[in-house]
């Protein structure tokens, strides 16, 4: 459900972005940004095909880097829409020995399925150098399965955000808040001038492991953070034990939380932002970027009554957590791996930039490249996090604790939500339930 919304509201909310920005939509020649992309290769005569989940205009500018792709090499590329269950679609297709060239894969985890079903291939060397050149260290091993690396994240969607509306910060003579003590202080002030601070939208579940990345990485620090995600330390550790108590602090009064525990648990995405938007009874949502078009639908103007802050630092880390695409080769084909190699060069990244609806997780994209300012401030703080960057925990996690509503962790982080005093007994729920996953 996560990556429905994604895929369609932020092409949208870069939309709106690019209004706000007055830039063009209009993509640079190929090799414009003087980048360090991969020389041109002659494809004349080779067909590729890629699938990927996209539609709409994220398959329309999709389409245009790959039109840049086609004036560089010759090649011709076909593009098949996956719909939003991937695995559903590549399934038939890997088992019918008919696989398309590139898949771009909506999760970490199905990397790891298909290289274990020999359904993927290596990584060249023109592909690992792009990488190396252009990526930290932790996306390549993102890509990778037993040591090998198969794939290149190529979109990114930046979950580590408050949205808030500005008339309510005026109202209460409240400031966007840069630490997590200072949140929950803003938050009171919010809840002492007769408005509920947090539109909390629990009914999804996803949005509350968010909330959790979040928190968890910025006090445990980005090395717990991938060991947590791999199941290396227990849920009973006790740095998921500040995080959850830090949480605490936010759901535990009733007075911070529109509608209480009970009416956050109520509230879904996207309802917890229109009720913020439109509805004027909140004054902050929790949630990524792709929360600005919802806003935008409720009326509110982007970088003006919808503005939002970098998630408050609860720790030493200042929290970046990502989620996003990988591109993957299917077939041994020198087209498949070229267009990989594009993608993963800055000239590829550049062109796609400039579109509406995309964030590099390409650390030599210069944000001058987005046609907005607030695309461009959501791309910095991306490069500027460097190694601390993290991919989004419940994503990599297997689908029965990770991804599932009403099991694991979503089920139990509203439990947590409902009674946040029993953090112990989250904690060993939460392990419990891991160890199932993780067999």
């Amino acid at each position: 459900m996560r990556r429905t919304i994604a895929a369609v509201t932020t092409a949208g909310l870069a939309l709106a972005l690019a209004a706000c920005g007055g830039g063009s939509a209009t993509p640079a020649p190929a090799g414009s940004g003087g980048s360090s992309a991969p020389a041109a290769k002659t494809l004349d005569g080779v067909s590729i095909e890629v699938a990927a989940k996209w539609t709409g205009p994220e398959q329309a500018n999709f389409e245009q880097v790959l039109k840049a792709f086609e004036a560089k090499t010759g090649a011709k590329v076909i593009y098949a829409s996956t719909g939003e269950d991937t695995g559903a679609y590549l399934g038939p297709r890997i088992q019918g020995g008919n696989p398309p060239d590139v898949a771009i894969l909506p999760q970490p985890g199905l990397v790891k399925q298909y290289a274990d079903q020999k359904a993927l291939k290596p990584l060249t060397a023109g592909v690992l150098k792009q990488i190396d050149d252009n990526y930290t260290p932790y996306w390549k091993e993102l890509g990778s399965a037993d040591g090998q690396s198969y794939g290149v994240l190529v979109k990114a969607a930046h979950k580590s955000l408050i949205w808030y509306r500005d008339q309510a910060f005026q109202d209460a003579g409240a400031q966007p808040p840069a630490t997590w003590d200072d949140l929950i202080k803003t938050a009171q002030t919010i809840a002492d001038s007769g408005t509920p601070p947090f539109s909390l939208c629990g009914a999804s579940g996803w949005t509350l492991t968010d909330l959790f990345e979040n928190v968890y990485l910025s006090s445990a620090g980005p090395e717990n953070y991938t060991k947590l995600s791999n199941h290396e330390i227990p849920w009973t550790d006790p740095s998921v034990t500040g995080a959850l108590e830090k949480i605490g602090q936010l759901v535990g009064k009733k007075e911070f939380l529109l509608g209480g525990s009970s009416g956050a648990l109520q509230t879904d995405f996207p309802t917890c932002v229109t009720q913020v938007y439109g509805q004027d009874k909140s004054a902050m949502v929790i949630e990524a970027d792709f929360v600005g078009t919802t806003a935008e639908e409720s009326g509110a103007k982007l970088g003006e009554e919808a503005k939002y802050f970098p998630f408050p630092k609860a720790g030493d880390t200042e929290p970046v957590v990502l989620g996003g695409d990988i591109a993957v080769v299917m077939k041994d084909s020198e087209g498949a791996m070229a267009l990989l190699e594009f993608l993963a060069s800055v000239e590829g990244g550049e062109i796609w930039a400039k579109l509406p609806g995309y964030l590099s997780p390409n650390r030599n994209v210069s944000p001058d490249n987005y046609p907005a300012e607030l695309t461009k401030q959501l791309a910095q703080t991306i490069i500027s996090a460097g190694d601390a960057v993290r991919y989004d925990m419940s994503d990599l996690a297997p689908s029965a604790f990770g991804g599932t509503d009403g099991k694991g962790q979503w089920k139990l982080l509203q439990d947590f939500v409902r009674d946040p005093s029993d953090v112990k007994g989250i904690q060993a729920k939460l392990e419990a339930e891991a160890k199932k996953a993780w067999k």
